[in-house]
């Protein structure tokens, strides 16, 4: 199998790759041996330790002996603990984190990462569906430019099978990760599910999500130079100007805001998606004075009168209210959600029946002597009294989100109570909330 290296490197460059000892990490490791022995170059290979399979260790001790077989400077890091947010996103910030140290470290000018073309397939598909910016929809890039350095995927033009044939044929030694096949991570069901069907429609489809990438890149690119110029007269110090957005055609107004959330965000696109650019647009348009709404990673996005204000770390607050139309953030970490179908039935979904409550839901904070009826029984319970029953932290009751009717009625305390408005499957329901 004949793959080379897409990227002209030049005689003296400091490479600092990123390898995991899988196959594809392993190719690209034996790539660039094989291109060290034509240039003087000088490689680091950068290993990240998740800790959270048995195997960890021993692929962590493969590698650093397979480096100073070869030579190869190696640097290691281990994660000894998670937060509560989404694991994959968690861990590629920490990943990229320690990469850009070692890239510092040794002053290199690339990393390099071993991305193929199975890998943006997915990662289209999968924006797809969820949703995603313009530049979002494209995937992800080749060359990403940092400040000091590049971010290099040299291996896109070729797919996952190409990778593991390239070496077996070449005898290269690398470690299989079980958790790529378990159906209980998205991206390993597009894998199994969806990749192979459209590779039996058409053997060389990976081509052409790669020219429609390249393709949505270069919309995103001219329309953001466009955006760019509106951007810095609406947008300055983390403030949105609102009378002159407003003024903006339509899509210039979703062009700017998506570089609001890609400036937030950078390079981090999945946290991203078009929700966010929904719920700002809702935001700026409500009648209301003064109101907030709440994005990933603690970011909250404030309206007072005129203004939209940004701030990437959100202080704890102390109450929150948000209308609930279709999806909503919440800032202990969590999601609301109306969904059209939901097989659950614990108590992080609720069934309601427009015609027993007055829309619009609302989800807000507790308020002092808040009293619920509850699901089977004829009396009211306080809030407080279903929070000491559940043994809630003291420090998680003042954010625990309540959704109530446009009448003020509590409807529903997610994730820990049912109200007498929940239908069960069998009964009248228009409304699905859900919890997650």
């Amino acid at each position: 199998m004949d793959i080379t290296l897409d990227f002209p490197f030049k005689k003296g460059d400091i490479i600092v790759f990123g390898c995991s000892s899988g196959s594809d990490s392993m190719a690209l490791f034996h790539l660039l041996l094989e291109l060290r022995k034509t240039l003087d170059i000088s490689l680091a290979c950068a290993h990240v330790n998740h800790h959270v399979r048995k195997e960890s260790d021993e692929e962590q001790e493969f590698l650093k002996d397979y480096c100073a077989k070869e030579q190869v400077v190696f640097e290691t890091m281990t994660i000894e603990k998670y937060g509560d947010d989404n694991f994959h996103n968690e861990a590629r910030a920490i990943r990229y984190r320690f990469f850009e140290d070692v890239v510092h470290k040794y002053q290199a000018s690339y990393l390099l990462t071993a991305h193929h073309a199975d890998d943006l397939m997915e990662t289209i598909l999968m924006r797809l569906v969820r949703g995603s910016t313009l530049r979002g929809y494209s995937g992800f890039s080749k060359v990403v430019l940092k400040q000091d350095y590049k971010i290099v995927r040299p291996l896109l033009r070729y797919t996952k099978d190409q990778l593991v044939k390239y070496v077996q044929e070449h005898h290269i030694p690398y470690r299989e990760d079980a958790s790529n096949h378990k159906m209980k991570y998205t991206r390993n069901r597009f894998r199994k599910h969806v990749l192979p069907f459209l590779k039996t429609e058409d053997p060389c489809v990976h081509e052409k999500f790669l020219k429609f990438s390249l393709l949505l890149q270069e919309v995103a690119d001219y329309l953001e130079e466009v955006s760019k110029k509106e951007f810095s007269k609406v947008f300055k110090e983390d403030t949105l100007h609102i009378e002159p957005f407003l003024k903006l055609d339509p899509l210039l107004q979703k062009m700017v805001l998506y570089l609001v959330l890609e400036s937030i965000y950078q390079d981090d696109l999945m946290l991203v998606d078009d929700r966010h650019v929904d719920s700002l647009l809702s935001l700026i348009r409500s009648k209301r004075a003064n109101s907030r709404i709440y994005l990933p990673n603690e970011v909250v996005v404030k309206k007072s009168y005129q203004e939209l204000y940004f701030e990437n770390k959100a202080d704890v607050l102390a109450s929150y209210e948000i209308e609930l139309e279709d999806f909503a953030y919440l800032p202990n970490g969590k999601h609301l959600a109306i969904v059209d179908e939901e097989d659950g039935t614990g108590n992080d979904v609720s069934r309601l029946d427009s015609k027993e409550c007055v829309l619009p839901l609302t989800v807000r904070t507790r308020k002092l002597g808040d009293k619920m009826s509850l699901k089977g029984t004829n009396g009211q319970k306080k809030l407080k009294d279903i929070f000491i029953d559940k043994k809630v932290p003291l420090s998680d009751r003042d954010l625990w989100p309540v959704v109530v009717d446009a009448k003020g009625t509590i409807v529903f305390l997610p994730g820990l109570q049912k109200s007498k408005f929940d239908k069960s499957k069998s009964e009248n329901y228009d409304i699905i909330v859900k919890y997650y």
